[in-house]
Order: C-alpha cells, then structure tokens, then sequence
C-alpha cells in the first residue's frame, strides 16, 4: 500500500518513512538542504532495521500558488525517476519512493542521499577530467534512447513545436534587455552583442536539426551535478525538472562552455567532444559521426545564453546567483564567438 503524498516536513514521521520505505524505522531527524526556491529537500537521518543511514526527501514549495504552477515540472521529474531512468545508463540518485496528488502540484519523492559527495561549483568550474566524466555521464542519458519514437508518448515530454518557437521569439530580446540591465557592469560590452544576436536567431535555432532528438536535461550544469570528494570519476546528475525531448548537443554544448573558461575549454573541448561520442556509439548509436556531432556542438552553444538569460531574468535574484549567470555568460558567448555557431544557425 502507498505510503500516500507528504508536503510538509510534520508529516515525514518515523511511521511514514517506514511505510514509504517498507522497513522498521525508528527515528527519523531531519534537516533542510539547499534554499528552496522552487521546492525544499531535507536530509533525514534514519535509525531502524536494516536502512540506509540517511535519504535525501523533496517536497514542493511552500506557497500553494508555486506549487501549482510548478506541478508540470514536479511531475516530469516523478515520471524520470520512477519510468524513465531504468531505462537510461546515466548515474543518478536512487529513487526509494515516489507519489503525487492528482490535477496539483503535491509530491514527495525519496531518493538516496549521494553523501559525502560535492555538488560542483559554476562560478569555480571544474577540472577537465571531472568535465570528461560528465559527458561521458551524460552520453548515458542521449545514448540508450536515441531518436527512440515511443519517447514521445510519455506524459510531459514534447519536442519544441511553432507554437512554443513563436513564444521563444516573441520573449526573447525582451528577456536580453532585462538581464543585461540587470547585471549591468557584470556583462562586458562584447558579450552584450553577442546576446542579443543569439536572441535574434533563437527561432530557426531552435527549430533546426529536429531529424536528431533524444532526452535532454535541460540544465546539466555543475551546479546540477554531484562529484566524489576525492576526485574520483562517477558524477551523478540531479534535478530532471527541466527534461524535454530536443537536439541532445544542447546538454553537451551548454556544459562544455558554461564549466570550462575559454582557455581551458579550447585546449580540450575536441578531446571531450570526442569522448562523448565515444561513449555514445557505445549505446548502439548509428549513423551519426564524430564529425557531425562536433557540429552540432558548435552549433548547440546558443543553449547557454538561453537558459541563463531566462533563468536569472525570471528566477528569484540574488547575489551569488547574478554571479553565476554573469560566469556562464561570459563562458558561453566567448565559446559561441570563438566557434562560429551563429553562422551555422539557417
């Protein structure tokens, strides 16, 4: 029997977390991880029989107003733990327990607490082997399901259509112009340009090169990424809220040039490139060579200043997160430059 949907910490008892986990819990202590602008998670220290020590719970936010307005991401990310990702090879967290109410946003979803891992750093970056166990990470998501059909009939998971590309156009310049004046002197005058170009051009980017799709994470970022304190390879991607169906370069390309600073990512992003298509043709993917896949990771660079100029225009501000977005910029626009990816936009 479900263990049923809890939204408030009150309600992650010792006898909840038993029927959500199916064993004997003890005791259960709980404290909150992360600030919870678009949800709240809770590590919860367990004793009782036969437990993890601890398990990682994200409820949803605590104004009923966001939660409902969030419910579709709330539920894409349910449907990616508990459907999709046995399907996949990328590492994620375990999923113990997953329910959500019907026609809301209430959810609650356990999963395994991935401590003493480290959530990476986007404004300190990363070295290049962490950058290389990413991508080939993150081939374990694009790989097993490559242009797979039967994707699109999963609840939640559309690819871009005019309607949505007609909407992107009309807010695009618009949300430039917000988030230049509101990082004012943290983007240089150069990437200023190189903004509002890619916004001029985000309808036929977004709508080219549909013949390849796969499940994209839509923010793989180091932010969004658990890595071993020791250095060690095994990232773990987090937070699947933002999946859709798209041109699987976009993940590849919006991580290369928002973790690496242009120096580093010219000497290696070739190197990397070609692990990632590596690990790709591991899958079973045909029909789709290194030398196609380095294009269209020239090509996906318009990702960054898209998500991040979105994000930081319409998200809750604050200062580490001007910051963050104003670095991801900077990375972003100097590797779109350097690579020629607006002249490969139709």
């Amino acid at each position: 029997m479900s263990a049923g949907v809890v939204t408030e910490l009150e309600g992650l008892t010792a006898e909840w977390v038993g029927a959500a986990l199916g064993r004997r819990v003890d005791s259960v202590s709980a404290s909150q991880v992360g600030t919870g602008q678009i949800g709240t998670c809770y590590r919860l220290a367990l004793t009782g029989d036969d437990l993890p020590a601890s398990v990682l719970v994200k409820l949803p936010a605590a104004d009923q107003g966001s939660r409902d307005l969030l419910a579709g991401a709330y539920r894409g990310e349910l449907l990616f733990y508990a459907e999709i990702a046995p399907t996949l090879a990328i590492r994620v967290p375990a999923c113990h327990y997953a329910a959500m109410s019907p026609g809301s946003g209430d959810f609650t979803l356990v999963m395994e607490d991935l401590a003493p891992a480290r959530q990476g750093d986007q404004i300190a970056g990363c070295t290049v082997a962490q950058a290389r166990d990413a991508v080939v990470n993150l081939a374990g998501l694009h790989g097993p399901r490559w242009c797979d059909p039967t994707l699109e009939d999963l609840d939640n998971l559309t690819r871009q259509g005019p309607d949505d590309v007609a909407l992107l156009v009309e807010l695009a310049p618009p949300t430039t112009e917000l988030f230049i004046d509101g990082l004012g002197d943290l983007i240089s005058a150069e990437d200023q340009v190189t903004l509002r170009e890619c916004a001029e051009v985000v309808g036929p980017w977004s709508l080219a090169r549909s013949e390849r799709y796969a499940l994209v994470h839509g923010d793989y970022r180091l932010d969004n990424l658990m890595f071993a304190p020791d250095g060690a390879p095994d990232s773990v991607a987090l937070d699947w809220q933002t999946l859709s169906l798209g041109l699987p370069a976009r993940d590849l390309a919006y991580f290369v040039g928002t973790s690496l600073d242009p120096d580093v990512r010219r000497a290696h992003e070739r190197d990397l490139v070609a692990a990632y298509h590596g690990a790709l043709m591991s899958y079973g993917v045909s029909g789709h060579d290194l030398d196609e896949c380095w294009d269209d990771y020239r090509f996906a660079m318009v990702q960054g200043p898209l998500v991040a100029t979105f994000g930081c225009a319409y998200g809750t501000r604050s200062e580490r997160g001007d910051r963050m977005f104003a670095t991801m910029v900077a990375r972003s626009c100097a590797a779109i430059r350097a690579l020629g990816t607006l002249s490969l936009v139709p």
